[in-house]
């Protein structure tokens, strides 16, 4: 099986149900920054950090690919069964922050981003997570999109916040707060 196909070289692209759609449509940005989103997890997940936030992560690739499914198909036309979210794909997210947040200092100001290239990556992945989030939330403007897609992906731009925060503390690296000049 060939990679190319041949059939967007004129700036189109079929969703899964078979509707073309322009290259620039937001449907396809909106699946595109959560395939740009986990290719910046999997950049993290390969860097030396513990194994239990690997397995967590390589979890939240895997719902990506079922986001990424939903997005890119024609809610009307497709008929293709895809992977669903639920509900516990977001307490999972919820419970990591909640245990990670239990070994945190308590945050007095905003943090800037930063302090090792780990906790970079950190803060690299949250920024395109929430890139996604305003690409999703534009294209549930015109056309449907799961309720549980935009609530997984707030949540996840929170979790790799925090996931920044407890990397930082393993690593023993310095959070630099924010101290506005005024």
């Amino acid at each position: 099986m060939k990679i190319y196909t041949k059939t967007g070289d004129k700036g189109e692209t079929s969703l899964i149900g078979g509707t073309r759609v322009p290259k620039h449509h937001v449907r396809i940005g909106a699946y595109g920054t959560i395939d740009e989103l986990n290719s910046w997890i999997g950049l993290l997940r390969d860097q030396a950090i513990d194994i239990h936030s690997k397995e967590v992560l390589l979890e939240i690739q895997d719902r990506l690919f079922t986001i990424g499914s939903s997005l890119a198909s024609d809610p009307e036309k497709s008929r293709m069964k895809i992977p669903d979210l639920n509900d516990n794909d977001i307490t999972l997210l919820e419970k990591e922050m909640d245990t990670m947040n239990e070994t945190l200092l308590e945050m007095r100001s905003f943090i800037l981003p930063g302090g090792h290239q780990v906790v970079s990556y950190c803060h690299i992945t949250r920024c395109v997570c929430r890139r996604a989030e305003r690409n999703i939330t534009h294209l549930m403007e015109i056309d449907f999109v799961a309720e549980l897609v935009i609530k997984y992906v707030n949540r996840l731009s929170d979790y790799f916040f925090v996931l920044g925060r407890k990397l930082a503390k393993d690593l023993q690296a310095t959070e630099q707060p924010w101290k506005p000049r005024m």
